[in-house]
């Protein structure tokens, strides 16, 4: 068995943390090897290290049967492996050939030969099914196409090893199920795949071998055919996961939210949201979904007070907040988790208790006479750290940009549910999130519920959006095309309205 990849014994720690505590991977050549384990788990520390960006401690690295000391991503490169992170490293304002070549530029004599180098993408690009525009620039084009330009970028340098970390986290269903194509596609041309993920739908989908970590060690290698999803979760996680969110039917009362004639611009200056009439009451949760930029983005931010409304009403409470600023909005009873993350949702240069209290740092108890008190603070970070189970090295002193994906979202979730406002917008709230982390915050979000809470769930995950709605509002176009009982309802009918293939109301 000829094995391309071998890591052997490897240890990795970080202040207050070991990340990979004797962990050995074997990755045979032509396969799409999936690494699997909860947020924090060590995945992305193991494949930092094998393309260079990290040192391990302890432990022996062999590509091709051959040791190695890979002491950074250039090394990694003339070894011919690649590497997509989680979130791209591409300069917005280029193209995707100036990306692609950046500190590679083919040279004409003193000038940059753009037009070679754009003949070369276009030939990748159709070699492996990408169709990406070389002359696109990056900021015109989607998260998905991004994501292949950093696929293309990999196979401009001649890789054949190719690390995707977390690279469903930020796409479409569409785009999910197109890169599964492309994946297969780049093992049929001799290329070896790793996959860092915690999907297990997507593992069972695309991948031949799996290793999971826990913790930072090494739970065991599987192949997935032989393997159930139920399997693989309980060796994730260390117990039986449930799949299925436990919850009573709902007793909605008083309408805490609603969007009457509701009109939004998006970034193109057009109307992204159109007459858009809705109502969440206390006591639901009414999910909102449809595929991806048909107005869910500017929806949330015009709610939320990120985005200016055109015309409309929202009143929160009775009372139309339309024009009012974020913060007053916030003080008024509202929560949001946002679905940007890094934009929206956390102040990376912070410490996780700073961000923990950052909407009411101002108030008691984490403030007298405009003094922070530090030890209220930081007794909220221990809390919730705790509850949301938020992995994290130095508790509340860790600095949150050092914290894994998923882990910034638990601690954005852990924030929002805490505060536990009347209405509570959620954007993709399990996005990046291992099954034992997602199976607590639909637990959590049912008791917001269940607590007379007003939910407006928007969420691309049609699973999630089933298991946990009441009711289910479809948008399509910036216009809500259906609203349905979620008991009555199935991915069939949904994924119809959300096609506008018809305009069925319930």
């Amino acid at each position: 068995m000829a094995f391309v990849i071998e890591m052997l014994d490897i240890d990795k720690s970080f202040p207050g943390i070991r990340a990979n505590d004797h962990v050995t991977l074997q990755v045979e050549e032509g396969s799409i090897h999936a690494l699997l384990g909860e947020n924090g788990a060590g995945k992305s520390t193991l494949m930092s290290i094998l393309f260079g960006l990290y040192q391990p401690d302890a432990g022996t690295i062999k590509v091709r049967g051959k040791e190695v000391r890979i002491t950074d991503p250039n090394v990694a490169n003339g070894l011919g492996i690649g590497m997509v992170h989680q979130h791209f490293k591409l300069v917005h304002n280029f193209t995707v050939t100036e990306n692609i070549i950046l500190g590679l530029e083919p040279r004409k004599g003193l000038v940059v030969d753009t037009r070679k180098a754009e003949k070369r993408v276009e030939e990748l690009s159709q070699l492996y099914g990408l169709n990406v525009d070389p002359r696109a620039k990056i900021e015109d084009i989607s998260v998905g196409m991004q994501q292949r330009v950093e696929i293309l970028k990999m196979l401009y340098r001649d890789a054949d090893i190719l690390i995707f970390d977390e690279p469903t986290a930020v796409l479409t269903p569409q785009e999910i199920h197109e890169l599964m194509g492309i994946m297969r596609r780049l093992v049929g041309e001799g290329k070896t795949v790793l996959l860092i993920t915690h999907k297990l739908k997507e593992i069972k989908a695309v991948a031949d071998t799996c290793t999971v970590l826990r913790r930072g060690r090494l739970i065991g290698t599987v192949p997935v055919a032989e393997t159930s999803e139920e399997k693989m979760a309980e060796m994730m996680v260390g117990r039986e996961v449930n799949f299925h969110v436990e919850k009573g039917p709902a007793a909605p009362g008083d309408v805490v939210l609603k969007l009457e004639g509701l009109n939004v611009k998006n970034a193109k200056g057009l109307l992204g949201v159109k007459d858009v009439n809705l109502e969440v009451r206390a006591g639901e949760i009414l999910g909102l979904c449809g595929i991806d930029g048909n107005g869910q983005t500017e929806l949330v931010k015009a709610i939320t007070g990120l985005q200016p409304v055109e015309s409309g009403r929202i009143l929160l409470g009775g009372r139309d907040i339309a024009h009012l600023p974020v913060k007053r909005r916030l003080d008024l009873g509202l929560g949001h988790i946002p679905e940007d993350r890094h934009k929206h949702g956390l102040i990376l240069d912070f410490r996780l208790d700073e961000n923990f209290v950052v909407h009411d740092y101002m108030r008691r108890p984490y403030a007298r006479a405009g003094v922070l008190d530090t030890r209220a603070i930081g007794a909220q970070a221990k809390k919730l750290i705790g509850e949301f189970d938020v992995r994290c090295g130095q508790g509340g002193a860790t600095p949150t940009r050092s914290m894994s994906g998923g882990n910034q979202q638990k601690a954005i979730v852990a924030r929002e549910i805490d505060r536990s406002p009347a209405a509570l917008v959620v954007a993709q709230p399990t996005r990046g999130l291992d099954v034992g982390a997602i199976e607590y915050i639909h637990k959590r979000l049912v008791a917001e519920r269940d607590k007379g809470k007003a939910i407006l769930l928007v969420s691309l995950e049609l699973d999630e959006i089933l298991d946990l709605s009441d009711r289910i509002a479809v948008i399509y176009g910036g216009r809500i095309v259906g609203v349905l009982d979620a008991k009555a309802t199935n991915e069939n009918e949904l994924g119809l309205l959300m096609s506008g293939s018809t305009n069925k109301v319930a």
